[in-house]
């Protein structure tokens, strides 16, 4: 490429559609008289800079399926769950059994991406995933095991519910699932581990969907926008109509409000 003979804007269109452009040529840039030519060259390296950084944090993310393959596992099973804190509503589970050729940019724990990068993902996971599966505990089953013991309900739910019989299973938390199937409990799994990144991602989708369509049964609530999370705008929601079926009972800062609070059994309007 002669870059002397073309222009910054032909230069910028013909690299910014290049993957990596080479060092050499970065040197060549950068050593241009052109102020926009020097400058096109440290956006480029910039860019260079975060796909570098971005190839070696995907390459950590799916090093322990890695290892668990050279062990002889091949249907690895990544588990997380969404919905533990929140005031009302399901815990939901997921599990998603990824295969080991799988390319998913930008995959991450879905407490680090946006509702639109999680949108984004969601489907390109459900394609490309061997198999996955979401489980709940409803409201009533929270109530009645306490939030710990619903929690694994819901992982062993979506576990069994996978058309993929797991070899292995790598799960979030402190807590192994319930289930007969060697386990891996990785502490900060969703942020660390690719199936259980996945697996956080398609969680909080479903969950997230779930709580904007009970937003229709209750409006003045506004489930759609905190998804049942002990906000202000909940609490003074709780205030002023009281409490729904939805609302978990067995939680303080709930139970706090049903002796005084009249209990909604609905509300349309």
């Amino acid at each position: 490429m002669n870059v002397r003979r073309l222009s910054i804007a032909q230069l910028s269109a013909q690299l910014d559609a290049v993957p990596v452009v080479e060092s050499s040529l970065l040197r060549v840039l950068r050593r241009d008289p052109r102020r926009g030519v020097r400058q096109l060259a440290s956006r480029l390296r910039a860019r260079q800079e975060r796909l570098s950084r971005e190839t070696a944090r995907l390459a950590d993310l799916f090093a322990t399926e890695q290892d668990q393959r050279r062990l002889g596992f091949t249907a690895i099973a990544g588990v997380d769950e969404v919905g533990v804190a929140p005031l009302a509503g399901p815990v939901v589970a997921a599990a998603v059994i990824l295969p080991p050729d799988v390319h998913l940019p930008d995959l991450n724990d879905s407490k680090q991406l946006t509702p639109e990068q999680r949108e984004e993902l969601y489907p390109q996971i459900m394609a490309a995933a061997r198999a996955v599966h979401v489980g709940m505990a409803a409201v009533e089953e929270i109530d009645r095991l306490n939030i710990l013991q619903a929690t694994r309900l819901a992982h062993r739910r979506a576990i069994m519910g996978l058309t993929v019989r797991p070899q292995m299973i790598l799960i979030d938390g402190r807590f192994p699932a319930d289930v007969p199937v060697p386990q891996l409990v990785v502490i900060d799994g969703d942020a660390t581990c690719a199936s259980i990144a996945a697996a956080s991602v398609v969680a909080k989708v479903t969950r997230d969907r779930l709580m904007t369509t009970l937003d229709a049964c209750y409006p003045p609530y506004g489930f759609a926008q905190h998804k049942g999370y002990g906000t202000k705008q909940h609490l003074d929601a709780i205030r002023r109509h009281g409490l729904t079926p939805l609302h978990r009972r067995s939680f303080l800062t709930v139970r706090a409000f049903q002796e005084s609070l009249l209990t909604v059994e609905g509300i349309t309007g």
